[in-house]
């Protein structure tokens, strides 16, 4: 655990996929953090772990800590083909 975990819940974290492949996130407000998980609450949980750890290394490279354009999370869920 980094000092950044509840700074982290502040930020929007996107996720896509699912059945029949793993989960991915992102969150828009900080390009190139992205976490990986086989369902919403372990690629949620890793996100969040993700961003927690960019932040400690934007600050550790002397940048600043981007605002965030809000807590959440957005699910997007594609209907399976049908064959």
């Amino acid at each position: 655990m980094s000092g950044y975990d509840e700074q982290a819940s502040a930020y929007l974290i996107l996720i896509e996929g699912g059945s029949p492949s793993n989960y991915s996130a992102w969150s828009p407000d900080l390009p190139g953090c992205i976490a990986t998980g086989d369902s919403v609450e372990e690629v949620e949980r890793e996100m969040r772990a993700a961003i927690a750890l960019h932040l400690e290394g934007i600050v550790e490279d002397g940048g600043e800590i981007p605002e965030p354009s809000g807590p959440g999370v957005y699910v997007e869920r594609k209907p399976r083909a049908v064959a």
